[in-house]
């Protein structure tokens, strides 16, 4: 009877051995929620900020504009989220309340709102109808509502004004969704002197988790989306997913720590690069839009950062977007058309030093299938890999694109990138953190094998695609 406990024993380390290395890796928290993997994949949302300061040339209005003034005559939300879907953006946040208070809505809580304004003799919603022009051509829609109001008689008066707010939020909320993304700003200009109103932003998010559950809400310390630090849409080089939402102070933040994030983070809150089509938030006649190589500069410092372009395009005081602003929007998705058209890399050949328990399912082709949902994986021990790719031919390229499956965590911690130029390796690109999308530009080269080294990892690496693409008129910018 010994002989056969010993034998069942012996017979099952290796079929227990084999199950373990077989299996998906165990996710590395934090992980994304669905909400937050839908927004990520994305990649370009469009921001639109419209209110009084359109017609008094200003980017902070005071509070006290005369609602009079606001008569954008040839509105056509219409033309705004056919422009955003013809170029690729998925949802369209509108800018319902900025600083100065007056709202796009015909709000029942104050009377600083397009009621009281001649457009359309006061009957008019600027909210009702770009939530029906997102309806009709299936874009998401987000809202904008300024936490700060230099209007509101109640601001700096405590639980008076965060009243006040709520209800403001409750209206919005309830009458214009379904709603992607709710956004609040930590701006504040009041100065020393001014007014102090300490906001309840867990009251507003559970506002919004109540009402509108699958919406993301952004603000400095998400609490699924944060800011990037700055607004010029950049991404640090090194962008992690994570941060401490605990050490952020809302408005106050350091720019540094959300431009990076944080490897040791505990909360999951990708980042938001926002940034506007011209100097300003607010239409300027003066000014002109970002060129197309501005604003691919921007794309391949956001989306190829593992972040989410946030693009401001703001209508003019006829309530329409300038041509020149239209234009350069279907430039720019011409030209990511033309870039990203070809993958050279797409189902080629691929091997790996190393693959999880050897399995197919975690084979290095995944990464060459053109599916994100697949992936390469090593085994838990291993926190390095290497994945070769063979083209068949040399090949011409000067981007590189890498991706890990983040809904398993953000792993890779430090990668090189290196081609073989017919006697020995070269490094082309050495960077850190990937993420959800990482686009390496490179100065353009011509080869037939290429690898990638994964240097180091939190844990055990995943990898679910690697592209090649070429862009025929790039400059290599830093």
């Amino acid at each position: 009877m010994k002989n056969i406990y010993a034998f069942l024993f012996i017979m099952f380390i290796p079929t227990c051995f084999l199950f373990s290395q077989t299996t998906p890796p165990a996710p590395l928290l934090p992980i994304p929620a669905a909400r937050q993997l839908a927004w990520q994949e994305q990649e370009l949302v469009m921001f639109v900020h419209f209110t009084v300061n359109t017609f008094t040339d200003k980017e902070w209005g005071d509070g006290t504009e005369d609602p009079y003034i606001f008569n954008p005559v040839n509105l056509d939300a219409e033309q705004w989220i056919k422009t955003a879907k013809d170029c690729g953006f998925k949802t369209v946040i509108l800018t319902a309340k900025h600083h100065d208070g007056f709202c796009l809505w015909p709000s029942e809580c104050t009377d600083h709102s397009v009621k009281n304004s001649p457009w359309k003799d006061g009957r008019g919603d600027v909210v009702g109808d770009v939530a029906a022009a997102c309806k009709k051509y299936g874009v998401k829609m987000g809202i904008y509502l300024s936490p700060w109001d230099r209007h509101e008689p109640s601001y700096g008066q405590g639980d008076a004004y965060n009243n006040y707010y709520l209800a403001q939020l409750r209206e919005l909320l309830s009458n214009y969704g379904p709603l992607a993304e709710m956004w609040f700003d930590g701006a504040c200009g009041e100065g020393p002197n001014g007014k102090k109103q300490v906001y309840d932003f867990d009251a507003f998010w559970a506002l919004v988790r109540q009402l509108q559950p699958q919406a993301v809400m952004f603000s400095d310390a998400g609490p699924d989306v944060r800011w990037i630090g700055n607004e010029h849409g950049f991404a640090g080089e090194t962008n992690w997913s994570m941060m401490d939402k605990s050490g952020v102070v809302i408005g106050d933040a350091d720019t540094g720590y959300l431009n990076s994030g944080d490897i040791n983070g505990p909360d999951w809150v990708p980042g938001e690069c926002d940034v506007s089509i011209r100097k300003g938030w607010f239409w300027h006649r003066d000014q002109q839009p970002k060129t197309l190589d501005e604003l691919l500069n921007i794309y391949f410092k956001s989306v190829g950062r593992n972040g989410l372009l946030l693009l401001n395009v703001p209508p003019n005081n006829r309530g329409l977007f300038e041509d020149e602003d239209v234009k350069r929007l279907y430039e720019f998705r011409k030209a990511l058309d033309d870039i990203f058209k070809v993958n050279l890399a797409v189902n080629k050949k691929a091997v790996a030093d190393h693959v999880r328990g050897g399995a197919d399912k975690f084979a290095a082709s995944n990464v060459l299938d053109g599916d994100n949902g697949t992936y390469w994986a090593t085994d838990d021990t291993r926190l390095t890999g290497t994945l070769e790719i063979d083209l068949g031919e040399p090949e011409t390229f000067n981007i590189v694109e890498i991706r890990e499956p983040v809904s398993f965590g953000q792993r890779i911690k430090a990668y090189d990138v290196e081609i073989w130029d017919g006697s020995g390796w070269k490094q082309v690109f050495s960077g850190t953190t990937i993420g959800n999308r990482k686009l390496d530009r490179i100065n353009r080269v011509t080869a037939q094998r290429l690898r990638v080294i994964i240097k180091d990892a939190r844990a055990c690496p995943l990898v679910s695609e690697v592209g090649l693409y070429l862009n025929p008129f790039a400059k290599l910018e830093k």
